[in-house]
């Protein structure tokens, strides 16, 4: 019974963090520079944010910088350790390989994503290998939790001025 109860404390913080990080992300939705990708990064025992960012693909004229990988560097660069070990990440998306291999090597403990790679594929070129096949694949542990707040999460996707980035640059809808 107490390992139900635990769950369902987790899965409202998880709730609770994913909620946050769609209200952060969402802002950039009125900008000039809309993106449905947001990650945040807190520490697993407390909960205490310890970082957050947004995709900066476009801005940076970086394919790296995804709001995964932005989390991580600047998370690492805070803490002046490249091991996370300890946190948790909350990413809007379910990661791509790129990005869920960069979490294992940073020892974060979870991800948690809201919208899954195929939710992304609708709008935008994805590689679409889950999160969990990569951690399968590894010889580095991360628990992968998720889809959470799913919906929310894929909203951000379908909002006005987000499906006109994407007609705008993406050779899918061209």
């Amino acid at each position: 019974m107490s390992s139900n109860r635990e769950r369902a404390r987790q899965r409202a913080v998880d709730e609770q963090m994913m909620a946050s990080l769609v209200r952060f992300t969402a802002r950039t939705l009125e900008t000039a520079s809309p993106v449905p990708f947001g990650a945040l990064i807190v520490e697993s025992a407390s909960g205490k944010s310890l970082m957050r960012a947004v995709n900066a693909v476009r801005g940076e004229n970086d394919p790296s910088s995804h709001a995964e990988l932005r989390t991580v560097r600047k998370a690492a660069k805070k803490l002046k350790s490249p091991s996370l070990k300890g946190y948790t990440m909350y990413t809007t998306c379910e990661p791509c390989p790129m990005c869920m291999a960069n979490a294992l090597w940073a020892g974060l403990d979870r991800v948690v994503f809201g919208a899954t790679i195929e939710d992304a594929n609708r709008h935008c070129r994805q590689i679409r290998v889950p999160a969990r096949e990569i951690v399968r694949r590894s010889d580095m542990a991360c628990a992968v939790d998720g889809p959470v707040l799913r919906e929310a999460c894929y909203e951000l996707f379908t909002h006005p001025n987000m499906l006109r980035v994407f007609a705008s640059w993406n050779p899918k809808n061209a």
